[in-house]
């Protein structure tokens, strides 16, 4: 199934997709739609003729138009007929709806209700009369109030019938008021107000018989319905769609679509129009039939379009902007997004089908910042009225678009606000003063980061008096006049903050400008940047500001071990293999005020911890024949080189070596390195010189050693290239930790699967900022289909296509041997590279498939979390910790730990308790192991001191150690390799079965073992909780 899935053409899976998302005609559907429809011409010609309708039927709406004069008698409608895409057969589910489109009768208006939006005011009554009636109808269940384009002087009415089908839920009829010839086409014009009219007929015309055509217009609203940034009110619609593609069908369009293109091809000729045309410039015509060209009198109407919108696609008539609603950066948007999907066509596997169809690109993850603004009751907004030719709500859309703008200048490359003011709770007979209740969000994309999180902006020279007093208008006490190094004398901006808070420095700016233009409060404008920043910190640092002062101190030593000259081969490299080396380690060490290169008096000014975590550094030795044959004896000649550069460092330089009988570490500038030897033949593989059976003569140590070095050399090139990535990293590791999956995802693996996301993030740019990173991360890791495909991840694009191959096929041979064998030992997660193809150094045997199936559940359940904190308008710092606090009640026991007994206390975010489940063990903490120096050990002298220091002790790997070695093959262990204090347990199925025959009272033995797994733990447990016995309890 997998080889057929992988081998799948990109026309299968888009026959597949039609299919899934086509609707189909069935007599059944006909027969509801029909139904429906005649109900709805049943009720409104029930309506009486000369029935006097008056404003209080809509008074809310009349009261806040302004309108006046909107008294009319009620005639039938001209006409009442379906249109959209349920006529041309081209509706895409799941919102199947079908458009009703009722024509209103000349009889209901006067010549100048044109004027004081008296139309808007009697389509609404008219609409309103009509959904008195129809509420008669047996036939006719629920009713509700739309907008025409998020349009709320166009309001719509959504009919939803009594009885409907199972396979299509939520069918609904939309009944649009329309009107033709109503009043003189000169007072419509341009510089004056519009009535939408629909080109239904000749959109009909040319889609309407044409399959292909029908089936790409499908995939398009697809395509774009799941890019929330661009299938919205300014910017494309399904009827756009149909406009654009019937365009480029036709004379007007130069036939660019013709009946030899399957709809793929039109698909991809439409995104390249859209993406790529210049005649978007001067606006798109259509030709009336039977004419080449376009009359003059059109073109001078079509000239007054394009000063007045910044869109253009007027139909045959000349006289109406069928994209009259799509905004500029709305365009911006759109064109971008057609251009990352053609490069998903070329550059993705299959043809990108997953990433444009079934990808979801929705503000949360497309943006590198996101603004919500709450301006719930702020009656600044509705200060020029309701309605205006621009709503109040699209002009203070623009406002924003421009403060904004003028605020980050060339720190970004997008900016979008959109206020989709329209629920589907409001009424609409209450007027509009309901339609604030939702937020409005900006989305900004940045340009790199070096210009995106600058402190300085600098501003025009002093001698510029008129562009100095716009500047100072602008940022008002924020500016300042400086004199830079250059000897410029300008106006500037200073955002002053440490290094590691630049990525603050956006948020900061656009809280100051929106405060000082808008009068919004902080409180009103919440901007996702540092949200998560608490999960990284220790106290009101984030240790990565450490990251200096480490290499600094890596470059004394590896300069120290280059000089080396008294032992028997020099040192020819050294490279660090640490995570906090490549900035991705979630806690990278302090300096150790006790670990100093010369002597002095030691001032401890804060709590100090007694416990040193090592950093690992590959050192590689001269080429020697003298080496050993055997494993054991490499190793042990290994150990005594690396004793004997001790030696040497301590005799030269004063370093402090301490050696144990596996590792020998150097303290050194307020850190401990750990030095491991590359042996030789290990260095063969960095070379590529041996393959085949030759591998297998390396030792494992060397090949591990080998895959952590180019691992971290690999990741350090891409850290280089995107800066955030180390940020992203962080936070994954972090977030996959809080939720106890340390032993079944490598740190290295984690570092992998975000790597992915900046190596091929379509359809996205790669991410700016560390929020957007993580979210995609985990919707990486909950969608990705890793039963069908490996993920390779190509760091250097070293990997050719016979690679790529052989890794398709280590993946499928490796599917099989698991279908086989279902208990053999092999990860669930494929994770492919160029050093390892065949997902052997860090994914081996881990995750397997009930671990991968609980992390994609709860990275699922943590990405619809951070979708649903950026969007919803109200601040919630309990709900962005809840992506960190793991739900214990999903585990068969839980033993919860002395907090003030791990190795690092100050890294537990929240401490663990248990309310449910019986408490079966409980101990008092241990008064031998302490993390922190306690005051009596002040008195002693600065040599004792350090006796208590401990390299690389962590209680709890050590209890973890010991459980798995005492209790073999009984639980499951999970738990938090970075500071958490509790560990879950999850019972062996083929265990639980064996004590249940062995013991007769299986519940009596589980309490009995979970008693000894505390005593195993003594003075470092606190407490053993069962939840749930054994199954065969």
């Amino acid at each position: 199934m997998a080889s057929d899935v992988l081998a799948a053409p990109l026309e299968l899976k888009q026959t597949e997709l039609l299919k899934e998302v086509q609707l189909d005609y069935s007599p059944a559907f006909t027969r509801l739609v029909d139904d429906t429809v005649s109900a709805i011409k049943d009720a409104i010609s029930k309506i009486p003729g000369d029935l006097q309708v008056t404003a209080n039927e809509a008074a809310g709406f009349v009261r806040d138009l302004g309108a006046d004069k909107v008294e009319f008698k009620f005639k039938q409608p001209k006409s009442i007929e379906i249109g959209g895409s349920y006529s041309i057969r081209c509706i895409a589910k799941p919102n199947v709806n079908v458009d009703l489109l009722i024509r209103l009768p000349k009889e209901c208006f006067h010549e100048k209700d044109y004027l004081n939006y008296r139309y808007h005011a009697k389509r609404c009554l008219y609409l309103c009369i009509i959904k008195k009636y129809l509420k008669t109808s047996p036939l006719l269940h629920r009713f509700a109030w739309s907008t025409l384009q998020n349009e709320a002087r166009k309001p719509i009415l959504v009919v939803y019938p009594a009885s409907g089908l199972a396979q299509i839920p939520g069918f609904s009829v939309r009944i649009i008021p329309t009107a033709t010839s109503l009043f003189n086409i000169a007072k419509l014009n341009v510089t004056r107000n519009n009535i939408r009219a629909l080109q239904k007929d000749f959109v009909k015309g040319a889609v309407l018989g044409w399959k292909e055509l029908g089936e790409a217009s499908i995939l398009l609203k697809v395509w774009a319905s799941q890019r929330s940034s661009i299938y919205c009110h300014d910017c494309l619609s399904g009827y756009l769609i149909s406009i654009i593609i019937s365009y480029l069908a036709t004379d007007s369009g130069r036939n660019r679509i013709n009946n030899s293109m399957n709809a793929m091809q039109i698909f991809r000729v439409t995104l390249d129009f859209i993406a790529n045309s210049k005649l978007w410039e001067n606006g798109l015509s259509f030709c009336s039939q039977g004419e080449s060209k376009i009359p003059k009198e059109e073109m001078k109407e079509r000239k007054q379009h394009l000063q007045t919108f910044p869109v253009v696609i007027c139909d045959s008539s000349g006289y109406f902007n069928l994209a009259f609603r799509m905004t500029k950066t709305g365009f911006s948007e759109l064109r971008d997004e057609a251009a990352l999907t053609l490069g998903c066509i070329e550059k993705c596997r299959g043809g990108g089908f997953e990433e444009i169809f079934l990808t979801k690109v929705d503000f949360p993850a497309k943006y590198d910042y996101c603004i919500r603004l709450n301006l719930k009751g702020n009656s600044s907004v509705y200060a020029s009225g309701y309605c205006l030719n621009d709503e109040c709500w699209r002009l203070y859309e623009e406002k924003v678009h421009s403060l904004v703008s003028q605020g980050l200048s060339d720190r970004v490359k997008f900016i979008r606000v959109t206020w989709r003011n329209w629920t589907s709770e409001c009424c609409i007979e209450d007027g509009f003063s309901s339609l604030s209740t939702e937020p409005l969000l900006v989305g900004i994309t940045i340009n790199s980061l070096d210009t995106a999180l600058r402190v300085v902006d600098v501003g025009p020279h002093a001698e510029n008096k008129e562009e100095v007093a716009v500047f100072r208008k602008f940022w008002g006490e924020k500016s300042e006049l400086r004199r830079f190094k250059d000897g410029t004398i300008a106006e500037s901006t200073v955002w002053e903050c440490k290094q590691w808070e630049r990525h603050l420095i956006i948020k900061r700016i656009i809280e100051y400008v929106l405060s000082r233009h808008l009068s919004l409060s902080k409180e009103n404008v919440t901007v996702i940047a540092d949200q998560l920043d608490f999960s990284l910190t220790r106290g009101s640092e984030d240790p990565i500001s450490c990251s200096g002062s480490l290499l600094e101190a890596y470059e004394v030593l590896a300069k120290h071990l280059r000089s080396l000259d008294d032992i028997p081969l020099r040192v020819s490299s050294v490279q660090p293999l640490d995570a906090a080396f490549r900035f991705t380690s979630v806690f990278p060490p302090e300096p150790h005020p006790l670990i100093k290169d010369k002597g002095g008096v030691v001032r401890l000014q804060k709590p100090t911890s007694t416990c040193i975590q090592p950093l690992e550094v590959m050192i590689q030795l001269e080429g020697s024949g003298n080496w050993p044959m055997d494993d054991v004896a490499t190793e042990k000649t290994k150990s005594a080189f690396l004793l004997k550069i001790g030696e040497s460092l301590q005799s030269n330089w004063g370093v402090t070596c301490i050696a144990t009988e596996d590792n020998v570490d150097m303290l050194l500038s307020g850190y401990a390195f750990r030095l491991k030897i590359l042996h030789e033949r290990g260095l063969s593989l960095v070379k590529g010189q041996i393959g085949g059976n030759q591998v297998k003569r390396v030792s494992s140590i060397d090949k591990k050693l080998f895959l952590h070095s180019q691992h971290s050399s690999m990741i350090n090139g891409l850290q280089g290239r995107y800066p955030v990535y180390g940020q992203v990293v962080r936070l994954a590791k972090r977030w996959a930790a809080s939720h106890l999956f340390s032993a079944c995802l490598a740190g290295e693996a984690v570092e992998l699967l975000v790597a992915y996301l900046f190596l091929k993030p379509w359809p996205f740019h790669a991410p700016s900022s560390r929020i957007t990173g993580f979210l995609r991360f985990l919707r990486l890791l909950s969608e990705f289909d890793w039963r069908v495909y490996p993920l390779i991840v190509d760091i250097n694009n070293d990997l050719t296509p016979d690679d790529e191959k052989e890794i398709n096929e280590s993946f499928l041979s490796s599917g099989k041997a698991y279908e086989e064998n279902p208990h053999h030992i092999n990860s669930a997660l494929f994770l492919a590279t160029t050093y390892d193809r065949f997902s052997e150094a860090w994914t081996a045997s881990s995750p397997s498939s009930v671990e991968l199936r609980r992390l994609v559940a709860y990275a699922s359940s943590s990405a619809s979390l951070i979708n649903k904190l950026i969007l919803q308008h109200q601040n919630d710092s309990h709900g962005w910790e809840c992506l960190f606090r793991t739900p214990l009640n999903n585990y068969d026991a839980v033993i919860l730990l002395h907090g003030d007994r791990l190795a690092y206390p100050q890294h537990l975010l929240f401490p663990s308790e248990m309310s449910e489940g019986r408490r079966v063990a409980q101990g008092n903490a241990s008064k031998d192991f302490h993390p922190y120096l306690v005051p009596r050990d002040m008195k002693t002298n600065l040599d004792d001191l350090k006796k208590k220091l401990m390299v690389d002790f962590d209680p709890l790997r050590c209890y973890i150690i010991d459980l798995e070695s005492e209790f073999p093959n009984l639980f499951k262990l999970w738990y938090d390799s970075f500071g958490g204090d509790a560990i879950g347990l999850t019972w062996d199925r083929s265990s639980s079965k064996k004590r249940a025959r062995d013991d007769g009272d299986c519940n009596e033995s589980t309490i009995d073992m979970l008693r000894a797994v505390g005593e195993a733990g003594k003075g470092f447990v606190r407490s053993v909780h069962l939840l749930k016995a054994p199954k065969a309890c």
